[in-house]
């Protein structure tokens, strides 16, 4: 047994993306103690940036210590208790975790379904309230990852704010890569994840709740059906003036890298990458129309910083062609998902990995199959 060393692969999926050497170095640095007055300070700082990133002023702004779907329990899971409705808009694999989740913490969901491709239809919404005027909140996917496509949340807010429910959005591959205005479109609960357009290693998810959702988790009747994620305990650990109260160990050495790619993103500029991950995907659509590919979803609706392109007809064997490129091309680009496994490649411009050396390579990888 030896060191494990891995290749040198251009990340180009739906995750994880690039992650910048300032980044990993900052992984490196010597690991302190999880109550250490430094650390406490360090996650003050991590809070702040994350409220920039996320257009909010919430007080309980945070990383839990786990991925995106952790994120995910832990809005739903805190705001929902047994016998409680949820509106639950699936458009792709997320939504469908979203009613999982939902159904897992004893609520029942009524679905909202549209095609896989589409947005949440916001219409389909609005009459899923009126149909359900017992539902405590509307629980949907802002850009879904296994599609590419981009939901109206500032509408959907809307609608659901008229009927006097909460708002759950799940913002994993949309913060930092477009527009998320939590607090001017009055989102009250929102994850994300730490490996799209943040440019962070896996591990991490940001979430945010406002004073409406917490109000909603302290009038909680019945225990979170989670221990790790019961934010009555976690927000003990996260939030207060001088001492902590312990919950858990956190990961150190991951905190640092979440800073750093935050500190990066607060040099750029919020608006400034929202406008380089539309300036950088213009260029890959371009090309990759050039190449006669064709997009699932519609232009309107399409994500810039993730794409999911049909497949041509002549490609019998989609997961070799995949093999080809990380082989041949040390390219990673991900497959469909679902009904879409075989009939869509997923393409991620995220991040770090939004830039013009990434788009020339994935477009001649993509080239490379007409060739033969």
């Amino acid at each position: 047994m030896k060191s494990f060393s891995p290749p040198t692969i251009r990340l180009m999926g739906p995750g994880p993306s690039k992650v910048s050497e300032r980044v990993l170095a900052a992984m490196a640095r010597p690991t302190i103690g999880h109550l250490d007055p430094e650390f406490i300070r360090l996650m003050d700082e991590i809070g702040s940036l994350l409220r920039t990133a996320m257009r909010t002023e919430n007080d309980l702004t945070f990383p839990v210590s786990a991925p995106g779907s952790a994120g995910m329990e832990t809005c739903l899971v805190n705001l929902l208790e047994p016998g409680d409705t949820a509106v639950v808009c699936i458009n792709g694999v997320f939504g469908g975790r979203m009613k999982e989740v939902v159904e897992r913490a004893g609520a029942t969901a009524v679905v909202v379904n549209d095609e896989w491709g589409a947005p949440v239809t916001p219409d389909k919404v609005e009459a899923a309230l009126q149909e359900n005027p017992q539902s405590k909140l509307v629980a949907f996917v802002h850009a879904e990852t296994s599609t590419g496509a981009l939901s109206d949340a500032q509408q959907i807010c809307r609608i659901a704010k008229n009927h006097g429910v909460l708002v759950v959005v799940d913002a994993v591959t949309s913060l930092a890569g477009v527009p998320l205005e939590v607090d001017r479109w009055g989102i009250d609960a929102v994850y994300s994840g730490s490996q799209k357009c943040l440019s962070c290693p896996p591990g991490l998810s940001p979430v945010s709740l406002n004073k409406a959702a917490l109000a909603c988790v302290e009038a909680r009747k019945t225990p979170v059906q989670s221990w790790f994620l019961d934010l009555s305990l976690v927000a003990a650990y996260w939030q207060g003036d001088g001492a902590r109260a312990y919950h858990h160990t956190a990961p150190v050495n991951a905190m640092y890298a979440l800073h750093e790619s935050l500190i990066a993103l607060h040099e750029e500029g919020l608006e400034a990458s929202w406008a380089r991950h539309e300036r950088e995907s213009g260029v890959l659509q371009e090309g990759l129309s050039n190449l006669g590919f064709e997009f699932l979803v519609d232009k309107k609706y399409r994500l810039p910083q993730l794409l999911s392109i049909r497949i041509p007809e002549f490609v019998d064997d989609e997961a070799q062609i995949r093999r080809h490129f990380r082989n041949a091309f040390s390219l990673e680009i991900g497959a469909g998902l679902g009904p879409l496994a075989g009939k869509v490649w997923r393409i991620g411009l995220m991040g770090a990995g939004a830039n013009r050396d990434n788009i020339d390579a994935c477009l001649s990888a993509l080239a490379s199959i007409f060739e033969t």
